[in-house]
């Protein structure tokens, strides 16, 4: 078991800890929300209706046959 001593000088070691950690969270910025940065950023681009495009084939190539007909009678 731990003396009186030990267990003081262990506390004082976590005191020092949770001290720095409290400086590093103070003294770094957010974090930058990356949604908000790129949002938009594809606005007007022809490659990405393609890239749009391309997703849309490939959905429907994945669907069984009888769902890619409703899906087409739906559209006209």
């Amino acid at each position: 078991m731990l003396n009186e001593t030990q267990i003081e000088e262990r506390l004082k070691a976590v005191e020092n800890a949770v001290s720095e950690l409290r400086q590093y969270s103070f003294v770094r910025p957010p974090a930058a929300n990356w949604l908000e940065q790129i949002s938009g950023s594809f606005k007007d681009d022809p490659a990405f209706e393609q890239v749009l495009e391309y997703g849309r084939q490939m959905r429907h190539a994945d669907r069984p046959p009888d769902e890619t007909e409703e899906a087409a009678e739906t559209q006209r």
